[in-house]
């Protein structure tokens, strides 16, 4: 087997599922062209010691929005809780909670700031805890679309009948990869890392790199979107890895092997850090899905998209099946 220490990876072009558009876009132009709202699993009940608060920020990261409402209301930083990581280059709307268990209310919509502003303040009875979400929905315009339009027609319909592989975004690695890389310095002892928080999300990075990985083959053998003989989900998914035996079999298990067996000093790695086995969906089918073309101000086209997608699913993901995104060379950090 192949020592970790030895192992460098990086994120990979991993194959596309459906026949190239050869079709180029800008992406993230302004913060407006990548709109997020926020799909909650519970609704305030306007009473309790939280106070919840509906915000819509701007070119701002999601963690310094927590910070700046800490600061306003007067309390810890770590008081404050949220569902998710919102792209910081984009106009997004979620939820936050701030504990303020006896004192006052204080009236946060009445922040004035560039970057963000509170649309409106409830009571509930609980904080608000990473993965306390149902999804997102997405509005996201392509600006000046060139390349082979009709195919691109053709993967939008494809991918609004039956969904597209489910990786991990490159959001998931960090910027030029540097969670990954953090991530494989830490598993080697290269790197002490003693905040939870960021240990949580280098581990994330190693083991999305192993996932996207096996889907990859999946996609290579035209098996993504198939359920085989031998996987233990009722839907077609792939290994989140760590602790525990693999329980897929037959077809699963030996297509899953081909990768794991490559990559046996990872996967011990990952379980030696106390991660446990668990499994994710290979197929995203979006909801709600339409779009529409605009005539840009330079007589191009642009394409609007609308969807939904489930809590831990990239639009960046289903993107890529559709144009190469050209953005700003600019920190693409965020988890949408």
């Amino acid at each position: 087997m192949t020592d970790v220490s030895q192992l460098a990876l990086v994120v990979e072009d991993w194959p596309n599922a459906y026949v190239s558009t050869g079709c180029s876009a800008g992406f993230k132009t302004v913060p407006e062209d990548f709109q997020v709202e926020e799909l909650g699993c519970d609704v305030p009940v306007g009473e309790g010691e939280h106070l919840w608060v509906w915000v819509e920020k701007r070119g701002a990261n999601t963690a310094w929005v927590a910070g700046q409402l800490a600061r306003a209301a007067g309390i810890r930083e770590r008081d404050v809780g949220f569902a998710g990581i919102k792209d910081r280059h984009a106009v997004t709307r979620q939820w936050f909670s701030l504990y303020l268990p006896t004192a006052e209310t204080p009236d946060l919509t009445a922040i004035e700031h560039d970057e963000y502003k509170v649309l409106e303040q409830q009571r509930h009875r609980r904080k608000l805890r990473r993965g306390d979400l149902a999804g997102n929905r997405f509005v996201i315009r392509l600006r000046h679309i060139s390349g082979d339009l009709d195919r691109l027609e053709a993967n939008l319909t494809l991918l609004q009948q039956n969904g597209y592989p489910n990786y991990f975004g490159e959001q998931r690695f960090g910027h030029d990869g540097g969670n990954l890389e953090a991530g494989m310095a830490m598993l080697t002892g290269k790197r002490r890392v003693k905040q939870p928080a960021k240990k949580g999300i280098y581990l994330s990075a190693v083991r999305s790199w192993l996932f996207n990985q096996v889907l990859a083959e999946r996609v290579r053998q035209e098996s993504w979107a198939t359920r085989l003989e031998g996987d233990p989900s009722e839907s077609v998914s792939g290994p989140l890895w760590g602790r525990g035996r693999n329980l897929s079999a037959d077809a699963t298990l030996l297509t899953e092997q081909t990768v794991t067996e490559r990559c046996l000093a990872v996967c011990d790695a990952l379980e030696h850090a106390g991660l446990s086995q668990e499994r994710r969906a290979l197929v995203v089918r979006p909801e709600q899905m339409s779009w529409q073309w605009q005539q840009n101000e330079a007589d191009g086209s642009d394409l609007i998209l609308t969807f939904t997608l489930g809590a831990g699913y990239y639009a960046t993901s289903l993107l890529r099946e559709l144009v190469l995104l050209e953005q700003p060379d600019r920190d693409v950090s965020g988890e949408s």
